[in-house]
């Protein structure tokens, strides 16, 4: 049972245990109280995904074993069909979590029950390294991540009303920035981890690292606007004229989107398949090739803050930099990040050795594309979601992600040869996708001058 009193709601669970939690925004020009636990949550978690996910195309390739205890590796071509696969599925299920968070639970209490479910994937990859035990963990930690990711993203966005909205647009860029340090941290040390200690300590450490991330959220409880779920409000509101015209809308965009998302991953497979052909050695130290992947969060801390100081204000005084134009600037440049990788290629194929700092460009190119589409379309997302709507458009948002990995994945189990020969090999495989993003981001232009903005925030009490 819930009784409303002034915004706050007394949950009586149970006879014994009474707990309040506010249920709207209070007028404010400050940052909400509760922003600290949900960054820090972030940190936590998103060091557990990204650590888990560098090594994932290393693990499948080098150190899978059967039901034996013998090594089974699995061929490149297969290991990245897989490794799309998986970040797919781990995209599609923000679907199931928004559909808990708006509609039966509310957002908190979906994030605390699909994070345990989290906690338990990554300790069934430290605790058999089989493929039943990649099936089963992967299966696991798809359901926990992905359930909880548009769920996490609203739930920042339900802390502010009118009066703090103009901390909005900062914070969802200091939540991409934790996001990327998480990630950063986790890509340089899983994969030493790997190396060092074997693939149970290397996904077993994520694992620790997810269950503190469980317990910062849970710290928060009281300091959190939970925004109640709506029930068939939310069936009312998805269906109605504005709903169905709201979803409708930001599909056509997202589409668009997916094709950035198709590139972007492949950072974490082919860019590393790339790195192995080539010299890592980098202050008489060498890389190990899933490492080569924190450049990536490690220039987004850096470049973030210099877009949006510097960059943006600039580039506004010529052109007005809405979301969408920021969007469209940055799969133009998607598309030389993979040209720079095809050219890199074909040095490989020609058969030199290029050094990895080639490839360093190529992640400022597309580092620079992700801060312009991803972060834009995080507060895009949540600002055009009617009120009792913001999970279930994040999770529509996660949809484009996962619609983008998918395409890689079925262009990587089309072109992989019964003999684990590839039919688009080589620098063909970069030019083909660089030459997708092109037309994509061509359409997206085209497309985007019809798309008519509509901000919805939530109201005060």
């Amino acid at each position: 049972m819930a009784i409303c009193r002034n915004g706050i709601n007394i949950y009586e669970a149970h006879p014994f245990v009474k707990t309040q939690y506010r249920t709207a925004p209070v007028p404010s020009t400050k940052i909400p109280a509760g922003i600290p636990f949900i960054i820090g949550n972030e940190l936590a978690e998103r060091f557990s995904y990204y650590g888990m996910r560098a090594i994932l195309v290393v693990f499948m390739t080098q150190y899978l074993m059967d039901a034996d205890g013998k090594l089974a590796p699995m061929a490149s071509n297969e290991a990245t069909a897989y490794f799309h696969l998986f970040v797919s599925i781990t995209y599609f299920t923000p679907f199931l979590g928004a559909l808990l968070a708006d509609g039966l639970l509310g957002k908190y209490r979906t994030i605390i029950l699909l994070s345990v479910v989290y906690c338990l994937g990554h300790f069934c990859l430290a605790l058999d390294d089989t493929r039943t035990g990649l099936l089963v963990g992967q299966a696991l930690i798809a359901l926990g991540a992905g359930g909880i990711k548009p769920c996490v993203s609203a739930h920042l966005g339900d802390q502010f009303s009118t009066g703090n909205q103009h901390w909005l647009s900062r914070i969802f860029s200091w939540f991409y920035l934790t996001i990327n340090l998480g990630a950063f941290v986790a890509m340089l040390l899983v994969p030493w981890l790997l190396k060092t200690y074997g693939a149970p300590v290397a996904f077993g450490v994520p694992g620790v690292l997810m269950l503190l991330a469980t317990m910062t959220f849970w710290s928060g409880r009281y300091r959190f606007v939970h925004i109640p779920a709506a029930g068939m409000g939310f069936v009312r509101e998805a269906l109605s004229g504005e709903g169905l015209r709201c979803l409708g809308r930001l599909s056509g965009i997202y589409l668009f989107i997916a094709m950035f998302w198709a590139l972007f991953d492949q950072n974490g497979s082919s860019w590393v398949l790339q790195a192995q052909q080539m010299d890592r050695l980098v202050f008489g130290i060498e890389l190990l090739p899933s490492q080569i992947q924190a450049a990536n969060p490690l220039l987004i801390v850096l470049l973030t803050p210099l877009f949006y100081r510097f960059l943006y204000p600039a580039l506004d005084r010529y052109l007005h930099l809405g979301y969408l134009n920021k969007i469209a600037i940055g799969l133009f440049i998607t598309v030389l990040s993979f040209v720079l990788v095809a050219g890199i290629q074909m040095r490989i194929d020609a058969g030199s050795h290029p050094s990895i700092g080639w490839q360093l460009p190529a992640y400022l190119l597309l580092t620079s594309a992700e801060v312009m589409v991803s972060i834009t379309c995080l507060e895009f997302s949540y600002t055009q979601a009617p009120r009792t709507m913001k999970s279930l458009v994040m999770s529509l948002y996660m949809g484009a992600v996962a619609l983008g990995n998918l395409f890689t994945s079925a262009v990587n189990f089309f072109i992989e040869n019964p003999d684990g020969s590839s039919r688009l090999a080589g620098a063909g495989y970069f030019w083909f996708f660089a030459a997708l993003m092109l037309i994509t981001a061509v359409g997206f232009v085209w497309h985007s001058r019809h798309y008519q903005e509509q901000t919805y925030l939530q109201e005060e009490v």
